[in-house]
């Protein structure tokens, strides 16, 4: 029994640290690829709501003879999970801020530190430059990696804005 004791060998030291070196390369390379993908799920999470709106804004439009905002169009967000702030022109069917910022916003459920950035904010609808008086520009803005990059997307009236982000927060 003894001799069976004796001829058993284990684990040398070198070769757990070069199992631990290995574990540790892959996790260096595996992380960031991982929040990437994480952070380009909720960029999905804004252009599927802003997709919603473009419904939303073109059925109004059918009914009404006009755009109007997230509380004339009924649209509400479901739960309070969305880590973005949607913003569209205010009450009343002016589709444009003018230079104003005058809004109507849904604002950011999670995480729950999250912060609702200002109007004027890169992305935000007082920030779009070609916005129609007689159509609407609704956004979503949010910082998905607490950078000083505010991910911001964009639908109008034509449904363009959709495509890419500006500024894009995950690959910038």
């Amino acid at each position: 029994m003894l001799k069976q004791i004796k001829g058993q060998k284990g684990f040398t030291l070198i070769e757990l640290m070069i199992v631990v070196a290995i574990i540790g390369i892959l996790a260096a390379i595996a992380i960031p690829n991982f929040l990437r993908y994480q952070a380009k799920s909720r960029q999905a999470e804004a252009k599927t709501n802003l997709g919603a709106v473009f419904v939303a804004e073109t059925a109004y439009l059918s009914e009404q003879s006009r755009y109007g905002s997230f509380s004339e169009i009924g649209y509400a967000l479901a739960g309070s999970t969305n880590r973005y702030t949607y913003r569209s022109p205010a009450a009343g069917g002016t589709a444009t801020s003018s230079g104003v910022v005058n809004v109507d916003y849904i604002a950011c459920g999670a995480p729950s530190g999250c912060t609702n950035p200002a109007d004027g904010a890169t992305g935000s609808v007082a920030s779009l430059a070609a916005i129609s008086p007689v159509g609407f520009t609704a956004s979503a803005v949010a910082n998905l990696d607490s950078d000083t990059t505010i991910d911001g997307w964009s639908v109008n009236d034509v449904k363009s804005g959709l495509t890419q982000a500006v500024p894009d927060d995950v690959n910038g």
